[in-house]
């Protein structure tokens, strides 16, 4: 997975090792704080969410990157068939992550979490 991760479109494993690979999935595309993960059941309820531990010495400060809980939000409306809506929000990151954010990493990206996140916002609404 490390050397070729574009073999894979999914992986299918138990809990703890699903853990680890989520983890090193995130690593291989930027870092921990900005991959999205989905744990989807066919046959009944799916959760979507932010992967990465916590940061502790980063609470209260404004200054995480919003974009792995996003993209899990995006990842979720596809799952729900609102695939529009999915697409759009998609869009709007990479306009983010690509004209305005300086880093990927809490504290380097320029910007607060909010200021992030209204960014993100601002761009699903002129999109449209």
């Amino acid at each position: 997975m490390v050397k070729n991760p574009e073999w894979f479109d999914v992986i299918v494993t138990d809990n703890m090792f699903g853990d680890i690979i989520t983890d090193l999935g995130a690593m291989i595309q930027g870092g921990m704080g900005i991959a999205a993960g989905g744990n989807i059941n066919p046959k009944g309820l799916s959760m979507f969410e932010p992967i990465g531990g916590s940061a502790p010495k980063y609470t209260g400060k404004n200054m995480i990157n919003p974009m792995a809980a996003i993209c899990a939000g995006g990842m979720m409306l596809e799952h729900l068939g609102e695939d529009d809506s999915s697409r759009l929000l998609e869009r709007a990151v990479i306009e983010v992550t690509t004209k305005h954010i300086k880093s990927l990493s809490a504290g380097k990206m320029g910007y607060t979490t909010s200021e992030v996140g209204d960014l993100v916002a601002k761009y699903v609404t002129t999109l449209q």
